[in-house]
């Protein structure tokens, strides 16, 4: 059994003055509690990650830390995305606490769950999941857009914990492991997996947002969905290869077909079956190069080293001044 850890709940924030006020006591709350039951350390904090916000967020972080030690905030220079931000906010805490709890800002993950996220962290779990334990709240749309991004990572070779958003426990042995890859495409929910030590899940109900809107409508999941998958599997460039064979095993009996026709004199000019084979090759073609030039383009990305984040600001720095 391990001794109570000193925690750090990170919260990524963007554009969030509406929420940010509801939450964040909430966030607190949870800590209070966690604290009087003796299972986390007295250090532990709630850290907010401004997110390059163009509202009040930042200010309003600033505000909660000067009024109350158990906050803290860290600010990006400029917005990274959501993926940055957490990344940032976990390496911010790490080497200042035995563990994190990573969580959205919006309420929708249930805070109360954090307590069984600690339990298992105390029985020797370097890492514990927080998994949606139903979709019974989601529109039919919503619903199937989600489960089809699962199902299709899985089906890619991209190993991640199905209905797992990031709403996840680390411990500093996880963090210290996560701090090794370097890459600037981030999927956390496929690197996580990666870094390994033992982990479990803990499931939950997830509840409608407080306030503001949602930051991560269908054209973010697919680019997220995209991003995870080139970032973590090559399966995509080996199924061009597949798809490459089979047309050309086609064309070739395409071709033994053909000569027969004409040999046999039956051969008839049109062209319909012309155009069709001139679509599909240049179809087949587009689509490979499309997915070719994704694979590339993360490449370009990763070979420039470009720093992930830059944080231009910390509370506790201000409290030093």
């Amino acid at each position: 059994m391990r001794k109570p850890p000193v925690l750090a709940i990170v919260v990524p924030c963007y554009n969030e003055e509406e929420v940010l006020p509801i939450t964040c006591g909430l966030f607190k709350a949870e800590l209070d509690d966690l604290l009087a039951k003796g299972k986390v350390a007295p250090g532990s904090h709630v850290l907010f990650v401004n997110d390059g916000s163009r509202d009040r967020t930042w200010e309003i972080i600033r505000e909660l830390a000067a009024s109350e030690p158990a906050y803290r905030g860290c600010s990006l220079s400029r917005n990274r995305g959501h993926q940055n931000a957490l990344l940032g906010g976990l390496m911010e805490a790490r080497g200042h606490c035995d563990a994190t709890i990573s969580i959205d800002c919006d309420g929708q993950d249930d805070i109360a769950t954090m307590e069984q996220m600690v339990d298992a962290y105390l029985d020797g779990c370097d890492v514990v999941y927080g998994v949606r334990s139903s979709r019974e709240t989601d529109t039919f749309f919503k619903r199937f857009t989600a489960q089809s991004f699962y199902r299709l990572l899985e089906s890619m070779g991209v190993e991640c914990v199905y209905n797992h958003a990031d709403y996840r426990l680390l411990g500093a042995a996880a963090l210290d492991g996560l701090s090794q890859f370097r890459e600037v495409n981030l999927f956390l929910r496929g690197m996580v997996p990666l870094v390994g030590f033992r982990s479990t899940s803990v499931y939950y109900e997830r509840h409608e947002r407080m306030a503001g809107s949602s930051h991560y409508p269908l054209s973010k999941m697919l680019a997220l969905a995209v991003n995870g998958i080139t970032s973590l599997s090559v399966r995509p460039i080996r199924l061009i290869t597949w798809t490459g064979l089979a047309v050309a095993l086609a064309s070739l009996v395409a071709i033994v077909w053909v000569l027969a026709a004409h040999a046999l004199g039956g051969t008839v000019s049109g062209w319909a079956s012309t155009t069709a084979a001139v679509f599909f090759m240049g179809g087949v073609q587009m689509l490979s190069l499309g997915v070719i030039g994704e694979y590339v383009g993360k490449i370009y990305l990763e070979s420039k080293h470009r720093p992930r984040w830059i944080m231009s600001e910390r509370t506790w720095d201000e409290d030093e001044k």
